[in-house]
């Protein structure tokens, strides 16, 4: 028998899921830790004195096992494009919910088609628990109810002072050579990347160029609001725009395994993740608008913890409610089911517009 609050944090070892795990404890909660590699689990777990389960993701009798007795998983093992699926299809198997950290948009979408599959086993399919896609989706959520005619949405973000995380950065890896993603009348749509370039003034007053990328919410914003037309953006500079647009030129080249195989060699060396400082000092900004066919457009701005801060604090927030029964069977979006109010259960965040 498990103790109350109970859930599976799977890839408990990784960066993100590390932060998550030092703040349970303040949520009342009790993660069994899980992975595929023993030899890094069993010294986690005696650190925190928790539970500690081994499953490879193609092993599904070593998932069922892993899924026993718990009501939910709190995924954050990454590239999710490559690992969501088996563990989704294991919680669906086992009727245990699932959540993951995911800001990839062909798992939102996938986890959309399994909608009714998975409101006919009871079990619910949450992706994008943390930075991506909370406090972009709850924004998105937020403008629409103050514009129910908006047909079209624009999402812009930037963290101040933050940096990247190996997981994030293996993940953009993965993606080299897709190009950009709109959703164009309902129509998730390629486009170059950085193919539109918005200055945008964010909460702090700051106003700093955003390139277009394909963020996550050009999926579960759809799904969140019904808004047709959705672009999203992120603060960059100058230059960094520059080599992005010079870059759709090699997407040929950028999709070569070889060359992927490289890229992904230089951010195992060289990406480790914000240290605490930097996690301490940083800022989450976020900005959106939305406008309607007559002309009319509303604006509103997020300020927020650093970005991995940010995931663990959500991440933690939706898996209490989860554990509490406020779940809804099939695909859902966190502000979808929890209201644009949600970002602001966590703590440092604050609102204008």
């Amino acid at each position: 028998m498990n103790p109350p609050n109970t859930f599976l944090l799977y890839g408990a070892n990784g960066y993100t899921a590390r932060l998550i795990l030092e703040k349970t404890a303040q949520f009342g909660l009790n993660p069994i830790l899980c992975g595929r590699d023993e030899g890094k689990l069993r010294p986690l777990a005696e650190q925190y004195g928790l539970a500690y389960r081994v499953a490879d993701l193609t092993n599904e009798i070593a998932l069922n096992n892993a899924l026993r007795d718990v009501p939910v998983v709190l995924h954050c093992a990454g590239p999710f494009s490559k690992t969501a699926l088996p563990m989704q299809q294991a919680c669906l198997r086992n009727g245990v919910h699932y959540l993951d950290i995911t800001g990839e948009v062909a798992v939102f979408e996938q986890g959309a088609a399994m909608d009714r599959q998975a409101r006919e086993r009871g079990v619910m399919l949450m992706s994008g628990v943390g930075f991506d896609v909370v406090p972009t989706d709850c924004l998105a959520q937020y403008l629409y109810h103050k514009l129910p005619d908006a047909t079209y949405l624009q999402l812009a973000f930037t963290n101040e002072g933050g940096s990247l995380s190996h997981g994030t950065a293996q993940t953009a890896v993965d993606n080299l050579g897709q190009g950009g993603l709109v959703r164009a009348n309902g129509k998730l749509t390629t486009v170059p990347y950085a193919h539109k370039v918005l200055n945008v003034t964010f909460a702090n007053g700051q106003t700093v160029p955003c390139m277009s990328i394909p963020w996550g919410d050009v999926s579960t914003a759809f799904y969140t609001t019904g808004i047709l037309n959705i672009e999203t953006f992120i603060g960059s500079t100058p230059g960094s725009i520059r080599m992005a647009k010079l870059g759709n030129s090699f997407n040929w080249l950028l999709r070569r395994k070889s060359v992927q195989q490289w890229v992904s060699q230089q951010v195992t060396k060289r990406v480790t993740g914000p240290d605490e400082a930097t996690r301490t000092k940083a800022k989450t900004q976020v900005w959106g608008r939305v406008g309607n066919k007559n002309g009319k457009t509303v604006e509103a701005r997020l300020t927020g913890p650093e970005g991995y801060t940010l995931t663990a604090l959500s991440a933690l927030i939706i898996t209490k409610k989860v554990l509490r029964g406020c779940v809804k069977p099939g695909f859902q979006t966190p502000a979808g089911l929890y209201g644009g109010d949600l970002v602001l259960e966590i703590d440092g965040v604050t609102r204008q517009g």
